[in-house]
């Protein structure tokens, strides 16, 4: 079908090398036809032949790309908010995990859960999220902890993308933390011999939670070279809750990201931007405690994502918007380099060179925002929602 958006107040390309970095046209239009962009500009260079096409009049709202969440855990069953309370209250993640809190919880909430239940209750988060207007989320598992129960994950994550018009990109996350019946070196064994060759046929990348209490370097390196071998694309949760040189391993591997960085160093910085693995940062999960170094990434020449985190533990957040404020208000984006980061960003760390920008060919993921520019997402922090959001070009 064919679509024409007439009356865009301000347009967000992203296109590469714009001196506002969000490539930002105003009194804009865009053509839409078969999912695809074919044409986007002034609105006073309209070509004729695209003027009899259905219209859609955006009635000076700001256009901008469809959010790209590129990390999040949102298959789950279960509730943490009495955890929630507990860390207000001083106590520390660490601490709460080794009680057998933390994931460990989520992953014993998630076993009772029945498959049905699990994907409605997952379904339903992805639509929320898709009403906020993210169009492609990245979906980890990392809630099973043993082969079957890893593989059941994936395969209710790629259900969402069968069920919902999102674009789901799943990940491999058995190394999230070692079960508390095991030893670290056994349960690493289990990963590559076993739940690797079980999950690699469903999984896009893998991902290893390299970090005080769960995984050391050396063990994180092992599971990503078996990972590679198996045709997945690498990632880290790196310097979230310690510095422990994660994020060194993922510039020395290549991976295509790094994620959290709370952290970081500016020799990490320096490593990420060398090896152009993407910096993901996740400002929902850092709130209450110093946050990642978001400009010093920047300045370093790091490729930067933001993501929701969206997890029942620390990061309870399904909306892109939120995290879009949190990024400019907690870590000292600006409001451009934000939304950058919340769709090509986000489109660039799991490797979509298709969306996350307006140019003629890209997929027609487009969030039509409640306001005439992306700058309010942070000026009107939580206010700020979308009018229309359109899925290959499709008004949903």
């Amino acid at each position: 079908m064919s679509l024409l958006l007439t009356g865009i107040g301000e347009l967000v390309t992203n296109a590469t090398g714009s001196p506002d970095l969000v490539g930002s046209i105003n009194d804009a239009a865009l053509a839409v036809d078969e999912g695809t962009i074919v044409w986007f500009g002034q609105a006073s260079d309209l070509p004729d032949d695209l003027r009899d096409s259905d219209t859609l009049d955006c009635e000076g709202r700001a256009v901008i790309p469809g959010f790209v969440d590129c990390h999040t855990h949102l298959v789950f069953a279960g509730d943490r908010a009495d955890e929630f309370a507990r860390r207000l209250g001083g106590e520390s993640y660490e601490d709460i995990l080794a009680a057998g809190g933390g994931i460990h919880s989520t992953v014993a909430a998630t076993a009772a859960a029945p498959t049905l239940e699990l994907s409605r209750l997952s379904t339903d988060r992805a639509l929320r999220m898709l009403g906020h207007g993210t169009t492609t989320v990245e979906i980890k598992s990392g809630y099973g902890l043993e082969t079957q129960a890893e593989v059941r994950m994936l395969e209710v994550a790629a259900g969402i993308g069968s069920a919902t018009p999102l674009d789901v990109v799943t990940t491999f996350l058995g190394a999230h933390v070692v079960p508390t019946a095991t030893t670290s070196e056994d349960y690493v064994r289990l990963i590559v011999d076993e739940m690797l060759p079980a999950c690699a046929p469903l999984a896009q990348s893998c991902d290893v939670f390299c970090d005080e209490g769960a995984f050391s370097v050396d063990e994180a390196r092992t599971i990503l070279m078996a990972a590679r071998h198996a045709g997945l694309e690498l990632r880290l949760h790196a310097e979230q809750l310690a510095h422990t040189g994660a994020t060194q391993l993922a510039a020395e591997l290549g991976a295509a990201s790094a994620d959290h960085l709370d952290n970081a160093t500016a020799a990490d910085a320096a490593a990420l931007a060398a090896a152009g693995t993407v910096g993901v940062l996740l400002p929902g999960a850092s709130l209450g405690q110093a946050p990642a170094p978001a400009r010093l990434l920047a300045e370093a020449g790091v490729t930067l994502a933001v993501a929701t985190d969206c997890n029942p533990g620390t990061s309870n957040v399904e909306s892109m918007p939120l995290i879009v404020a949190l990024a400019v208000h907690e870590m000292g984006l600006s409001p451009a380099q934000a939304t950058w980061a919340a769709t090509r960003g986000g489109a660039t760390a799991l490797g979509l060179d298709d969306r996350g920008h307006v140019s003629a060919g890209a997929v027609a993921d487009l969030v039509v925002l409640d306001a005439p520019s992306h700058v309010d997402l942070s000026y009107r922090p939580g206010s700020v929602e979308p009018w229309r959001v359109l899925k290959a070009g499709v008004v949903l």
